[in-house]
Parts: structure tokens; C-alpha cells; sequence
């Protein structure tokens, strides 16, 4: 099942495929919060969810507003140095348990919608990741069992402003300005891709070159061992969602750094769940003046 969040006419809807691809859902403003309670329902939920959309009326996906799949995730928990070539372009000691960070529901954007460029730094740079998307909570979740928590997957550009990622120890403030972490185009089922949405093709394309190319099978840690190692401390809960990491090519480790710009568009492509593309804006004067 491959569902997607969006918004027509003002109004916020869900929509799922069908086995031709055609869209099917609901605008009624309501329909959209219901991929998370579905969620909760585990498997059946998304089912029940799929058919309730089959019965509503055809979405054309060019017509429409992309939404983040997910809107507001209860956690957003990003995985750093977790390719190993990334650490090394990186010149950082390759950890032996995952780096995390979190991002906040304020900065997220969907697929089409544009990644903004802050006034305060011109290095902005892209991050082409996987996500896991858990269906069923827990805490001290067993690594063998932990795939049986993850309900799904879609894809995520952690957009970062790397001079102020590196202004202090903590990574916080660099990964959480408004507006550049996009998320979709879609959430994809689990049971449409590999166990553990291993082996997948991963590809960031700015301006249509090719920036980072890799497989989600990479990973130092994969996805049962992310689930399995954050739930030790921290209760999971359906909806939650896991950014499981860049591959090496970013802009700040190229010669010289190669920064996303306004006009530039951003593509990132994961083998079985789409491409998420933005374009790139500056920020509005307007917001500036606004917030101060």
C-alpha cells in the first residue's frame, strides 16, 4: 500500500493507489490524520484505512499539494555517521553506537514543496535518506522482533545548514530550520519491499547530476538494529519515524563545498518508494521581518 498527504483547494486529504497506481482518497479535512490512528491499528488499520480511500474519489497527484506523509510525528529521530564513507569524508572517528539527533515537526515540508535557504548562511546542503516509520510501540523492542514494529518507509532530505550545524557540539539548531527537512513523496508498506527495506538504491541528484549513490544495505546500522537500540531508553509509539542516515557526497565534504542555491532542484530517488523533489528558495524578507 502506498499512501499520500496532501492539499487541494485549502483543504488537507489522504490517498491511496491502487494496483493500476491511480489515486484514490478523501479531502474532507479529517481524512488526513488518519494515516496515524491507522497506524496504531497495525496492519489491519492501514487495510481498513486503504479501503475506506478506494471508495472515495480519483486524486490526480499533479493536481495536488504534496504533505509530508506524517505531518506531525510524535519523534523524529535522525541517525548520524551511520554509511561509513560518509564518516570518513566527514574526518570523524566512525562510532560504535548510532550518533542521534532529533529534528522537530516545524521544519518539515513535502515532495514539490520548496526547501528554503536561510538569509543568516549560504550553506545549505542536502542529505538523501531512508525512513522507517514505526507501527507498533514498545521499548526494549529485541532486535529479532523489531522489523514487526517498523510499518513502513519513505524517503527524507535532512537539508542542513552546516555553519550552524558545527557552531557547537550539538547538531540541533543546523538541522532544524524551517522548511528543510523534506519527507515523502509517500509511506510505503513494509511488505512492498525487502526485510528491513535492505538492498535498495539510494541516489541524490542536484540540478540532475548525481551527488550520492549508494544501498540502504550500507548501513552500519540497520533498521532492527536502530529500532532495537533506541527503544532501550525511549518508548516508540506509532507514527514515530526514523531518519536512518546519509551516504557520503555531501556538498560540505566536496572540493570546494557545493552548496544548494536558490533555483537549484533536488532530487532524491530510493529504489521501490519514489523520488522526492524540491526546488530551492531563499528565504521571504517577509518571514525575516516577521520574526523580528
Amino acid at each position: 500500500m502506498r499512501f499520500i498527504a496532501y492539499e487541494r483547494n485549502g483543504t488537507r486529504g489522504l490517498a491511496v493507489a491502487d494496483q493500476a497506481g491511480r489515486h484514490w482518497g478523501l479531502d474532507d479535512g479529517g481524512a488526513h490524520g488518519r494515516l496515524e490512528s491507522a497506524l496504531a491499528g497495525g496492519r489491519d488499520g492501514l487495510k481498513d484505512l486503504a479501503a475506506a480511500l478506494l471508495k472515495g474519489e480519483p486524486i490526480d497527484p499533479e493536481a495536488v499539494s504534496f504533505l509530508p506523509p506524517l505531518s506531525a510525528p510524535g519523534k523524529i529521530i535522525c541517525v548520524g555517521l551511520n554509511y561509513a564513507d560518509h564518516t570518513a569524508e566527514s574526518s570523524m572517528q566512525q562510532p560504535d553506537y548510532p550518533t542521534l539527533f532529533g529534528r522537530f515537526a516545524s521544519s518539515l515540508i513535502g515532495h514539490g514543496a520548496p526547501i528554503v535557504r536561510p538569509t543568516v548562511s549560504e550553506a545549505l546542503d542536502y542529505e538523501g535518506e531512508l525512513v522507517a516509520v514505526i507501527g507498533r510501540g514498545g521499548r526494549h523492542i529485541p532486535q529479532s522482533a523489531a522489523l514487526d514494529h517498523v510499518a513502513g518507509y519513505s524517503i527524507f532530505n535532512d537539508g542542513t545548514i552546516r555553519d550552524y550545524q558545527f557552531r557547537t557540539p550539538q547538531w540541533t539548531i543546523g538541522k532544524n530550520f524551517d522548511s528543510t527537512g523534506a519527507f515523502g513523496p509517500a509511506f510505503v508498506t513494509a511488505d512492498e519491499l525487502p526485510s528491513g527495506a535492505s538492498g535498495l538504491k539510494l541516489e541524490t541528484r542536484l540540478n540532475g547530476t548525481v551527488m550520492q549513490k549508494a544501498s540502504t544495505s550500507d548501513l552500519i546500522f540497520d533498521v532492527a538494529t536502530l529500532v532495537a537500540l533506541i527503544s532501550v531508553g525511549i518508548t516508540l509509539f506509532p507514527g514515530d519515524i526514523i531518519v536512518t542516515g546519509t551516504p557520503s557526497g555531501v556538498g560540505a565534504a566536496r572540493k570546494p563545498p557545493l552548496y544548494m542555491k536558490p533555483g537549484d532542484v533536488c532530487e532524491i530517488e530510493i529504489e521501490g518508494l519514489g523520488v522526492l523533489r524540491n526546488p530551492i528558495e531563499l528565504e521571504a524578507k517577509d518571514a525575516v521581518r516577521a520574526a523580528a
